[in-house]
């Protein structure tokens, strides 16, 4: 644990560097959301590239990996869901609250890190993690947002959906990627070159970015936020766990990584979502603040537990 910990302590300690930065106004907010955008558009873009055009979509077709992360995420979903609901929160309210019990910082966080803890072979499974965030829960929580202020579904929701998968540069760097392995096209040297350069960019870029975010992050509402993240960082790897170990054949690396990517703290385009929507931000905002803090420790636990199962 105390090994783990200290592999960990970097990457934390660049998260605390963002946010002294910006708390102290060294570092404004208007810098923060450029440099987010640098990350976002560019750096992350250019390291899935890299790392998805060495695979092909076959390696990412994987039933039980698919099953034990959709099963025991969904799982939480309702939990939550139904936790909000037994508070009479209406259906947005709930579908944000579920988000933040289920989603967690698998692009800024998840990618960078757990590729240099648990090795690049790793970067394979966080991405299949990610996809099907954006592709099931980031759909999810559009149209139940949407689909309860209109009373019904419409071409007006799915179109709205459409187009975020479209824009999302991540999901489009990651098809680029598989797009040029499953073609047989091999990236040139200099292409090659070019992204090897600036996906090096993601790791600080990225780690700086959440810490400079979390300077501007309310702790309100901590009796939601606390439960929210309790489930996020507890909850959801435990009930990944036993789906991965127990009910479905995952291998034990990639196990360990699902369960690894599934302890990290809520992610931060949630609370975008919640802005955008205006459905409880706050509520969000302290769920945010809560988990990456508390995830300096409950992260580092869980990998050196998942260590344990491949090594």
């Amino acid at each position: 644990m105390i090994d783990v910990l200290l592999k960990t302590l970097p990457f934390f300690a660049i998260v605390g560097l963002g946010y002294g930065a910006a708390r102290t106004a060294f570092f404004p907010e208007v810098a923060t959301a450029y440099l987010t955008k640098f990350v976002f558009y560019f750096a992350l873009p250019a390291m899935i590239i890299r790392f998805s055009a060495n695979l092909s979509f076959a390696d990412l077709i994987n039933v039980p990996f698919i099953s034990a992360y959709l099963s025991a995420s969904f799982l939480i979903y309702l939990l939550a869901t139904g936790v909000a609901m037994l508070r009479r929160r209406n259906v947005a309210e709930a579908a944000v609250e579920a988000q933040c019990a289920t989603i967690g910082n698998v692009g800024f966080l998840g990618i960078p890190m757990l590729a240099m803890l648990m090795g690049p072979e790793a970067v394979l499974w966080v991405m299949l993690v990610l996809a099907i965030d954006q592709l099931v829960f980031g759909s999810l929580i559009v149209i139940l947002i949407v689909g309860s202020r209109d009373g019904r579904m419409s071409f007006g929701v799915l179109r709205t959906v459409g187009l975020g998968l479209i824009k999302n540069p991540m999901i489009m760097a990651m098809a680029f990627g598989l797009l040029c392995s499953s073609s047989g096209v091999s990236l040139p040297a200099p292409a090659s070159e070019f992204f090897d350069i600036l996906g090096a960019a993601a790791t600080p870029g990225a780690l700086f970015a959440i810490g400079a975010s979390l300077a501007t992050k309310s702790a309100e509402r901590l009796s939601v936020a606390s439960w929210l993240a309790f489930c996020k960082l507890i909850l959801h790897p435990a009930a990944v766990a036993i789906a991965a170990l127990f009910i479905f054949p995952v291998a034990a690396y990639t196990a360990a990584v699902l369960i690894a990517a599934t302890a990290l703290p809520v992610a931060g385009n949630i609370f975008i979502l919640a802005t955008h929507y205006e459905v409880a931000p706050q509520r969000v905002s302290a769920s945010i603040f809560l988990s990456t803090v508390a995830s300096v420790v409950t992260v580092s636990l869980v990998i050196a537990w998942v260590s344990i199962l491949y090594s």
